[in-house]
């Protein structure tokens, strides 16, 4: 219709008229044709010698008639170029033509009119190239063209049967439709000298060309006037355009189209007289049409009809408009496959015909045009997925087919877009539950590989918080064991579904990598983090400090450390308290440079490792300590937290601070350590961070290096160590996500699931 594509309209007028202008060439005055090396001045003088012959020649005898003809037909030729158009306006054609369109009285009644027609046919034909130019519209009908061009579309009552009568009729038609194209004004005075009526007497015309110029007329005065549609269909023109669409001639057809297209567009009354008055049909039927302007006409036309009401979209579906609808997605045509998606985006609001789209192969096509550059051709697609997803039968083929990626990956060009495709990840997102989730984990299981992959990595985007367990940790783990060589029973590894997103990692391919980290962060962000960095940690066993007051002081001290040669004043009572490290250092009994064995429980690998520290003491009640391998600076923050239950932790000292609350077993000493070095983790990094956590089985800053790398995967992956980090870090991430789920929603599970390395 009209208001799709404006430009091209334009356009198609003056091609259409190109085309006239050549099948029109009998019977032409011979004449030089402008040629580009021709002057301006040239142009110019020819052009006057014309115009002066159109104000001169204004009887009926046959030498004025030859004459103006002429003249009519040399500025045709010569409008047919738009940079001399102007030219022509300039000087004075206008007026001239006008006036050789009105009748002049006769000599006697008996006289006839030599070339009867033709001059009236060449001058309306000169005008309506002039009007193709919007500056130059008004100018026409100032000039007091309208009348004159009524009038001409009235000669058929004449009696009189003819060629010629018939081109001057079909150049009287064209020239209204471009004097009103994006004219609001003219469409108006039209109506109100009496244009429309004859134009809808002449869709019943014998001659094909008349009837397919009046219809582009009224298509052209339809469009955007209410009062227009109003006289059109009071005329009764709906039941002849009704019968147009069924016309073998392809431009009949495509006009009538038109005409009833810009007729209901925006006016709910008429487009239920058009319904009733049997249009749906045989604009179904238009659109398997070999003609492709036909078939835009009949798309966008069947939008129109689907935005009536849910029976109508129904019954649209059920007249066989959904399958010619889905083969115009995989047009050349962008178009054609614009008005197609839309047609289909109203139809899919309905939940009867839902199923149906899908079922007769509409998701695949829709989803590939969400990569269109066309902004219009991408929202249409959005919206009809966006209905499509409403169904619950749906999901599951909007997902299993790779729906869901396309949505999230698509780069769209305007804002309701991408609103569309925020509700509709949202819409798909409440419908997995149910009998929806069964059958997606039902295709985990037993899917191809590639339905597999892309099911989970929907299902990592879009389940629920409390389903995230039951979807990639419960009731699917395949035990794989083994034996050593001394027969012992050894555990390998549990397969669960979350193996399928962590194989992503593992792949050649970047962009399934890229897909697996994102999933793999959106699993483990969603809702409530799996993340124990969120915010900075409490001490993890509440106990009595001594005070600030008593750091470094030598009242009541009965024990000193020597650090870098510096002396610090301690009481054992507070070390004793703080960890279990210092209750072996001060349990007595131990010779000078005694290896004091302190065991502590690791959740990975070992269940038990033992911190070797060398403690220089004289005898069981010495006052002396030396610390060989902590800094002063260090040692203090770490004295200072013992004795107040928390410190400071600048990111300068974090590392070394961590190695010591480590060594000493300070847990909570350590877990601020770890929050205060997650902070600053950056690209550059986060390899040696992970390597820090692994070293000191910092656990937290372990899965904040994890969740980093997930998150920054793209730039992490132009690093040349990308490959072997990811390779280190598949056991640790898949320990996480089973540990961290299990324990996030079993509550009668406090420890992490078998070690899986």
């Amino acid at each position: 219709m009209d208001h799709q594509n404006k430009p091209q309209t334009r356009r198609s007028l003056k091609r259409k008229l190109e085309q006239e202008f050549e099948e029109d060439k009998s019977g032409r005055c011979k004449a030089a044709v402008v040629e580009s090396r021709r002057t301006h001045q040239d142009i110019i003088r020819d052009v006057r010698i014309h115009v002066d012959v159109l104000n001169t020649c204004i009887s009926f005898t046959e030498a004025h008639r030859a004459a103006a003809k002429c003249s009519a037909q040399l500025l045709s030729e010569i409008a047919m170029n738009e940079d001399i158009v102007d030219l022509i306006v300039e000087c004075g054609a206008v007026p001239a033509l006008v006036k050789q369109i009105q009748t002049p009285p006769l000599l006697a009644e008996s006289d006839s009119i030599p070339l009867e027609y033709e001059v009236e046919k060449a001058c309306a034909f000169a005008l309506g190239l002039i009007a193709v130019k919007a500056e130059h519209q008004q100018l026409v009908v100032d000039a007091g063209a309208l009348p004159c061009l009524v009038n001409l579309l009235k000669m058929h009552k004449d009696g009189c049967n003819s060629r010629e009568m018939n081109g001057v009729i079909r150049k009287a038609a064209d020239a209204i439709t471009n004097l009103a194209h994006e004219n609001a004004r003219i469409k108006t005075r039209i109506r109100t000298e009496g244009g429309i009526p004859p134009l809808v007497q002449l869709l019943e015309y014998h001659d094909i060309k008349v009837q397919r110029s009046a219809a582009g007329a009224l298509r052209t005065l339809a469009f955007k006037n209410d009062e227009n549609k109003n006289q059109i269909v009071e005329c009764n023109a709906l039941p002849t355009l009704v019968l147009m669409l069924s016309s073998e001639d392809v431009t009949v057809h495509y006009e009538a189209v038109g005409v009833i297209g810009n007729l209901v567009h925006s006016s709910p009354n008429i487009k239920k007289d058009v319904l009733l008055a049997g249009a749906l049909q045989p604009v179904i039927r238009l659109l398997s049409s070999s003609c492709l302007e036909s078939q835009r006409e009949a798309a966008l036309l069947i939008g129109q009809f689907a935005a009536a009401d849910s029976d109508c979209k129904v019954h649209i579906v059920q007249r066989g408009a959904v399958p010619p609808l889905i083969e115009m997605l995989t047009s050349s045509d962008v178009q054609l496959k614009e008005m197609s998606a839309f047609a289909l985006g109203r139809l899919a609001q309905d939940t009867h015909n839902q199923v149906g789209i899908v079922q007769s192969g509409g998701i695949v096509p829709l989803l590939s045009l969400l990569d269109s550059k066309g902004g219009p051709l991408q929202h249409n697609s959005a919206f009809a997925l966006y209905g499509l997803a409403e169904s619950e039968d749906n999901v599951v083929d909007l997902i299993k087919t790779g729906g869901v990626q396309k949505l999230l990956e698509g780069e769209f060009i305007a804002q309701p877009t991408k609103d569309c495709v925020a509700k509709t990840l949202k819409r798909l997102e409440e419908k997995i539950h149910g009998r929806a989730l069964n059958h997606l984990l039902y295709l985990m299981r037993t899917a191809a590989k590639a339905v597999q992959k892309r099911v989970a990595l929907a299902l990592a985007h879009l389940c629920a918080p409390n389903d995230r367990k039951t979807i990639f940790v419960d009731n699917n783990g395949i035990a794989v064991f083994y034996f050593n060589c001394h027969h012992s029973f050894l555990f390998l590894h549990i397969d669960y579904r979350l193996e399928l997103l962590l194989g992503l990692l593992e792949s050649k391919s970047f962009k399934q990598q890229k897909d697996g980290s994102e999933a793999l962060y959106k699993l483990a962000t969603k809702g409530t983090s799996l993340s124990s960095v969120d915010a900075a940690p409490v001490s993890p066993t509440p106990q009595v400090y001594l005070g600030e007051q008593y750091v470094n002081n030598p009242t009541l001290s009965d024990v000193t450390f020597l650090v870098e040669g510096k002396r610090f004043y301690a009481h054992r009572i507070c070390l004793l308290a703080s960890s279990d490290a210092f209750r072996a250092m001060f349990d007595g009994g131990y010779r000078v440079s005694q290896t004091v064995q302190v065991f502590r429980s690791y959740p990975r690998g070992v269940d038990r490792t033992m911190t070797n520290m060398k403690i220089d003491l004289q005898e069981k009640d010495a006052k002396d300590v030396e610390i060989p391998n902590i800094r002063w600076d260090v040692f203090v923050l770490m004295m200072r937290y013992i004795y107040t239950g928390s410190v400071t932790v600048e990111i300068d000292h974090a590392q070394e601070l961590l190695r010591a609350a480590d060594q000493y077993l300070l847990e909570g000493l350590k877990r601020l350590c770890e929050y205060a070095i997650a902070q600053d983790i950056s690209v550059e990094d986060v390899m040696l961070m992970y390597e820090l956590a692994e070293a000191f089985n910092a656990t937290t800053l372990r899965e904040t290096c994890l969740l980093f790398i997930l998150e920054q995967f793209e730039r992490i992956s132009t690093k040349p160590w990308c490959g072997r980090l990811i390779q280190r870090i598949i056991p640790d991430l898949r320990n996480f996500f089973v540990s961290a789920l299990v324990k996030c929603y079993d509550s009668n599970v406090s420890s992490p699931l078998w070690p899986l390395d």
